[in-house]
């Protein structure tokens, strides 16, 4: 709540969301909060969670759980009802903000209230916030963010109030946007990367416009429409908005207002951003990396970096378009080997990070920090001699082929480099020989033709032969969760029946 008071202070009769004109100000949304943390302190519930898409109800809901002291869980809507209802029972007793278009998905579970997005915001409009009292340790639960469940079971990843503030403190200036300045935020509201996005831009004073659910030739109208300067996506987000620039050709309008571009959330394929920065030579890029249980960001590759390293013909600094460039001054980053002890520079391992803004809690449990302070990602990369982070992937997709660890970024990046590939993912599967053999998903583009041993050939010349897939499949599509993390659990279900049949 600090980071709201504070704009409300500072720049209260700014427009902090929706239109230019008729938006909501600072003062408004700082009073509405306020109005909503009595509500949901009346429910008596030990959380307030929201199920909707993204609005003005969602900074509303997650600053007035804050004022009220209750930890604020984002639930994922696309989720089936049997599967929402899994998430609901696990933080009953709970007050849930719901979409008003289907009200009726959480029903008649034990301990959960329903409140529609519309019944929030009678209930705020035009009230009188109480007097503000709340714990200003910092030691609160502010949000609990349920992980993808790409690998399992999803966990409620904790994050304090002293985790968030560290993060926005270290890495935005109060009041730092002008009064013009607009940020997109299309990503869903139970992504890490959404909440940051609403505490960064509140700080800063900027106007938030939401996309309530994405599309690209609807984010660039809105961009347009809306004289948005900067703005968040994940790759997959990219890819199609690259894709709608590129159909409008040469004599388009292009995005003349956006000054800035973040992404972050999954691999970036060297040809969509290298693309994206041609058509959008004005605009600077950012590449963010980080993880919800480090409270969004750890790592970036800036604007400058990101020309510098598509301009060079030095491959050593050509290859830093494809990193998560250099840690937060906050954050510490080492690179370790399975028994916890420093790489040296330029060899893999496991990326571990250490600063004020890193939670590694989970809800139940105790933190995964080391006794100095330490979060084990459970990603895999390396550091150059420059300090420049390359993240290879899930260390859990590491494919193991004769006892050699392969990265499956590595082979992804050299296919979907070839023209006729849209789009690319390695896995390994169960070979009683080898231990596990390289398949490699294509996707082709439409028209484009391409036989697999061209694919093969192509990775054989990059890369060491035994990184070559020993199987190339051509397919529709990949299976992407919404926020553009690759599924590999369900493709290696999908592909099942080209392993050997052994156990993997």
């Amino acid at each position: 709540m600090m980071l709201l008071e504070m704009a409300a202070d500072g720049f209260g009769d700014r427009v902090a969301l929706g239109p230019a004109d008729g938006g909501l100000t600072y003062r408004d949304l700082y009073d509405s909060a306020g109005a909503a943390s009595v509500r949901f302190r009346a429910d008596g519930g030990s959380h307030v969670a929201m199920a909707d898409l993204s609005s003005v109800a969602m900074p509303i809901s997650l600053f007035g759980a804050a004022w009220a002291d209750l930890p604020f869980v984002p639930l994922n809507y696309r989720l089936t009802d049997g599967e929402l209802a899994a998430l609901a029972t696990r933080i009953s007793p709970a007050i849930i903000v719901v979409d008003p278009e289907s009200p009726n998905r959480l029903t008649g579970i034990d301990g959960i209230g329903l409140l529609s997005r519309h019944g929030l915001m009678d209930i705020v409009d035009g009230a009188e916030p109480p007097e503000p009292e709340w714990d200003m340790t910092g030691e609160g639960t502010a949000i609990e963010l349920f992980t993808s469940g790409t690998t399992g079971e999803p966990k409620a990843a904790v994050l304090r109030h002293r985790h968030l503030v560290s993060y926005v403190l270290g890495s935005v200036e109060f009041m730092g946007a002008n009064e013009d300045e607009a940020a997109l935020v299309s990503v869903p509201p139970y992504h890490v990367a959404g909440i940051a996005a609403i505490l960064s831009n509140v700080f800063a004073g900027r106007r938030v416009v939401q996309l309530p659910t994405f599309d690209a030739d609807d984010w660039v109208a809105l961009v347009r429409a809306e004289s948005v300067t900067s703005a968040m996506v994940v790759p997959t987000m990219l890819t199609r908005i690259v894709e709608v620039l590129d159909a409008e050709g040469s004599d388009g309008p292009g995005l003349p207002t956006l000054r800035s571009l973040s992404y972050g959330g999954g691999r970036m394929p060297s040809p969509t951003i290298q693309r994206a920065l041609e058509l959008l030579p004005n605009t600077a890029f950012v590449n963010a990396y980080g993880l919800t249980e480090t409270s969004s960001t750890v790592a970036l590759l800036g604007p400058d970096e990101h020309r510098e390293a598509m301009a060079s013909a030095d491959p050593a600094i050509r290859a830093r378009l494809g990193s998560a460039g250099r840690p937060l001054p906050t954050i510490e980053v080492t690179i370790r080997d399975d028994l916890g002890d420093e790489v040296a520079v330029g060899q893999p391992g496991e990326i571990w990070v250490r600063g004020e803004q890193v939670s590694g809690e989970y809800r139940g449990s105790a933190p995964r920090l080391t006794t100095d302070g330490w979060f084990p990602t459970h990603d895999g990369g390396w550091m150059d001699t420059d300090g420049y982070l390359h993240v290879t992937g899930r260390i859990d997709d590491v494919i193991v082929k004769g006892g050699q660890n392969v990265s499956p970024g590595e082979i992804e990046e050299v296919l979907v480099c070839h023209p006729a590939v849209a789009d690319a993912a390695a896995i390994g599967l169960p070979d009683m020989q080898w231990g596990e053999r390289i398949i490699a998903a294509v996707v082709l583009h439409p028209g484009a033709s391409a036989s697999p041993e061209q694919l093969r050939d192509a990775v054989r010349d990059r890369l060491r032969s035994n990184r070559t897939p020993d199987h190339v499949e051509f397919v529709a599509s990949l299976p992407y969760n919404d926020t553009g993390k690759l599924l590999r659990r369900v493709l290696r279900s999908n592909l099942a029946h080209l392993g050997d049949g052994s156990p993997g």
